[in-house]
């Protein structure tokens, strides 16, 4: 048995955060019930078309979960979301900002009528404050949050490659839920969860907000490297291919120095002999270390890390993360069912002996819509009446 299996979830959910947080909660065996738009469905299906036609975003953050349609905006569709949530454990939704409440389905308006029933509502912002109807997207996230102002290289800001302030808010919120289930099952009442995507990036921020607290410089931009430590980062190889590595104390700085770049007086030189000291003496330091690896091949630097137990790895690429060879010796790759076929899958994160990861299709829109009905009671030609009207 999956360790939510019998847990029903109901989601109004679009793009990334909430998507990729019930889509955990499915990993773990509940039972997700996806409402859409009828005739669009969740935008984020049509971000882009590389996955055989279907968008990667949508792959990614929807397997295992049922889809229906409804046109929320009619008082039919309303009556089939209560009928949803009459059995519900969990409500999530992410919309636009006043948008449940509009619907009559806020949280004070649930938890009178579904006292058990856990509520998480994921925005970018919060609930309230005077950005609460401000909209947000991962990127202006990252800005907001400060990301933006100590990721890339000088005088030039990068956001992060994935949407990570939309996988901050997800997961958190996915955090919140499970521990509200715990709850549950000792007080028998559900909860309300507030999940903003500010806060859940703030919180990743906070290094750096406490090295620069007091009004003290922030970390400077170094584009791949650590801000704060050296060496830690990419250095080129004499094949031009690159080695990222990282030391971390003065036990690994004197090993590197001794094993690695074969320089022993480097490990007492006054420029470099800590952390910090390096970090002021980089570029230097750094011309030091690339001419010592001139002379070598990537593959013969990594074999002298690893013989100093020295951190290191590959800069892959996107083909060589799907070749990787521990994720395939650890058999981490499955393949799951779409609309467009059968594409690859990883194993959620976590290993444990007692079940296998549910990894079920992803669904087309609209798939559950006529099964679902049925499930609330609604006859044949009450089904045909929803679709003829445009309800469903």
């Amino acid at each position: 048995m999956r360790p939510l299996e019998g847990i029903k979830v109901i989601t109004f959910e679009h793009a990334i955060a909430a998507p990729f947080c019930t889509r955990q909660l499915a990993d773990l065996g509940a039972r997700v019930i996806k409402i859409e738009r009828p005739g669009t469905g969740d935008f984020a299906r049509h971000y882009d078309e590389r996955v055989h036609g279907l968008a990667s975003h949508f792959v990614w953050t929807n397997r295992s979960k049922e889809s229906i349609t409804l046109d929320v905006k009619r008082p039919d569709a309303i009556e089939v979301v209560h009928g949803l949530l009459a059995d519900a454990d969990v409500f999530v939704q992410n919309l636009a900002p006043g948008a449940t409440q509009r619907l009559g389905l806020d949280d004070d308006a649930l938890q009178a009528r579904y006292p058990k029933l856990i509520v998480c509502d994921i925005s970018g912002y919060g609930l309230d404050g005077p950005y609460r109807d401000k909209k947000a997207y991962d990127l202006l996230i990252q800005s907001e949050s400060g990301f933006l102002s100590i990721t890339g290289s000088e005088g030039e800001p990068a956001k992060a490659g994935c949407s990570i302030a939309d996988i901050a808010a997800g997961m958190y919120a996915y955090t919140n839920i499970l521990a509200a289930l715990i709850e549950r099952g000792k007080t028998g009442r559900g909860r309300r969860i507030d999940v903003s995507m500010l806060e859940s990036m703030v919180e990743w921020m906070s290094y750096p907000l406490y090295y620069a607290i007091d009004g003290k410089a922030p970390p400077n931009r170094a584009g791949a490297s650590h801000a704060t430590i050296y060496p830690y980062g990419p250095f080129k190889a004499g094949d031009g291919q690159t080695v990222m590595l990282g030391l971390q104390n003065e036990r690994e700085w004197k090993r590197f120095c001794e094993t690695v770049i074969q320089k022993p007086d480097l490990a007492v030189d006054a420029r470099f002999c800590s952390n910090s000291r390096r970090v002021k003496n980089r570029a230097e330091l750094g011309h030091l270390i690339e001419e010592a690896f001139t002379a070598l091949t990537a593959r013969q630097v990594i074999e002298r890390l690893e013989e100093a137990r020295i951190a290191n790895a590959h800069m892959n690429d996107m083909q060589a993360v799907w070749a990787h060879e521990q994720l395939v010796a650890r058999k981490r790759w499955t393949r799951v069912a779409t609309p467009a076929g059968e594409i690859p899958a990883l194993y959620p994160p976590g290993i444990t002996q007692e079940d296998t990861p549910r990894m079920d299709p992803v669904p087309a829109l609209d798939q559950h819509t006529d099964m679902i009905l049925q499930e609330l009671g609604y006859a044949d030609d009450c089904i045909q009446e929803l679709h003829r009207t445009g309800t469903v």
